[in-house]
């Protein structure tokens, strides 16, 4: 079972001596049908806990609930405010570098957190060492990897990047339904302003039915390596 808050105890943090944490986030929010309102939150932490093993870090607990505004109207989305999250990561920031962590690494797998490249972009700038992952570029590449047959604007919410990390990561998590679920609209310009509800009928907006498990592990796959070059930076800033 792969669990999606982290098991370990004290002990086992003192041996590891970790430098760098990786804060997940996730969110609180509809996937259509099939999908946990949690699935951005359970992604955030399958990558976690992947790169955590591979570059011992000190893997926190996510945060589960974000800037969900867009999917309001949604059965069972809540959101917090911008403010709340910027303060969340300021507070999380100050205790892992009081406790003698150099760096922090903000894990973000729900796209209407904009506020965290501010976060990081406005602490970069005093001094504070801390990254977010991952990057378009970063997304890309695992899309090529993983063979997936859709783009990142095709493939925008609940689709077959989402399913396939669910069916290899927590498959229990996803029920029936995702292969007849698919729905695509490309031109979505006005999203910020009049918000999910107007471009898909069912909450997605992608193509779930191409979604498999192993799809899933090579995505993982390559964002562990795409991670390397983020600790890379860290160490020399």
């Amino acid at each position: 079972m792969n669990h999606i808050l982290p098991t370990a105890t004290t002990s086992d943090e003192k041996s590891r001596g970790a430098e760098c944490a990786v804060l997940p986030v996730g969110s609180f929010e509809q996937h259509g049908d099939y999908l946990p309102l949690i699935t951005d939150t359970v992604i955030a932490s399958a990558i976690s806990r992947e790169v955590a093993e591979v570059y011992s870090l000190l893997q926190l607990p996510p945060v589960t609930i974000s800037c969900s505004h867009e999917h309001s109207g949604w059965h069972g989305t809540v959101s917090i405010s911008s403010s709340t999250l910027q303060s969340m990561i300021d507070d999380i920031y100050r205790s892992i570098t009081d406790a003698g962590l150099t760096s922090l690494v903000i894990l973000n797998c729900h796209g209407g957190n904009y506020v965290l490249a501010n976060i990081v972009q406005e602490g970069s700038s005093r001094g504070r060492c801390m990254a977010l992952f991952p990057s378009r570029r970063d997304w890309a590449e695992a899309r090529r990897s993983a063979r997936l047959a859709t783009s990142a604007h095709e493939d925008m919410h609940a689709g077959e990047l989402e399913t396939s990390i669910l069916l290899y990561a927590n498959p229990e998590l996803v029920r029936d339904g995702y292969p007849s679920a698919d729905w695509v609209v490309d031109d979505r310009r006005h999203l910020l302003t009049i918000g999910m509800s107007k471009y898909t009928q069912n909450g997605v907006i992608g193509r779930p039915s191409l979604a498999s498990a192993e799809k899933g592990k090579a995505l993982l796959a390559s964002l562990v390596d795409s991670f390397a070059s983020v600790l890379e930076v860290l160490r020399k800033t």
